[in-house]
């Protein structure tokens, strides 16, 4: 009788980390659990000030982390130029779409903001980025691996924070709004899976998708969460508070990338 062919023995190690890892990430998105406690009222007044950290967080991963590790990777060419306009015209092509299939009446428990829908795929796109990224440092080294999921726990905390500010601020009860961020952070587990079965070479096209994810979450923050702001609380020091508010959180992007 012939000998049975051994098949290739299949790491498990990286994929059990990535899982580890990915469900600690994906946690982070129930960070608005502690506002349950609050009144609508007080709930209401922090909202507002929760947007203008998620603009400054937003604008932040922008121009200090999403465009230099693309202009590090591929240089700042016509290229890259084309791909972050691309992402702005497809949020505005979606939004468009999206207030195409709503009534033209107000936010209401029945007429959702279309920045939810938006600001959802957003980061749903962004968390299939950190899967692919958590798991292919995890495929170089358990130690390379783990350094990556803790920087992007820290990048979570506060884009977290804001997304949960953009759900219930456009229109979510609390509850809902939790449950729909858990469900967009729970899509790393998809782009941890791509990674896995497709191999490193996917690293190689990873790049292309950070300048589109960088233009649609410029028109994000430029298109809807802004004007938001300038329509609300328009009294001086609630306008002083918000621009606090935006400072703290391009100052908080730029400290994650000093530490990353």
């Amino acid at each position: 009788m012939f000998p049975q062919a051994s098949s290739p023995k299949i790491n498990f190690v990286p994929i059990v980390y990535t899982f580890i890892s990915l469900v600690a990430v994906s946690l982070i998105s129930l960070v608005g659990i502690f506002t349950l406690s609050l009144n609508a009222t007080r709930l209401e007044k922090m909202l507002l000030y929760m947007v203008s950290f998620a603009v400054g967080g937003l604008f932040g991963d922008v121009f200090l982390n999403l465009l230099p590790e693309t202009f590090e990777a591929v240089g700042l060419t016509p290229v890259t130029s084309f791909l972050i306009l691309l992402g702005i015209i497809l949020f505005f092509t979606l939004e468009k779409f999206l207030r195409w299939q709503h009534c033209h009446v107000p936010t209401s428990t029945e007429h959702k903001h279309p920045v939810i829908a938006i600001n959802l795929i957003g980061d749903a796109v962004h968390n299939i980025m950190d899967g692919m990224i958590i798991a292919a440092s995890f495929l170089v080294s358990p130690s390379v691996g783990f350094a990556t999921a803790l920087a992007v726990i820290f990048h979570e905390i506060p884009q977290e924070i804001g997304d949960f500010g953009v759900l219930v601020h456009g229109g979510l009860p609390v509850r809902k709004a939790l449950w729909y961020n858990l469900l967009s952070a729970l899509s790393a587990f998809a782009g941890a899976a791509v990674i896995f079965l497709f191999g490193p070479q996917m690293n190689n096209s990873l790049v292309y998708i950070l300048p589109v994810t960088a233009g649609g979450f410029l028109y994000i923050a430029g298109s809807d969460l802004i004007p938001e702001l300038h329509q609300h609380n328009t009294r001086l020091l609630a306008s002083l508070g918000q621009l606090a508010c935006i400072l703290i959180g391009i100052t908080v992007m730029a400290l994650l990338t000093l530490i990353g």
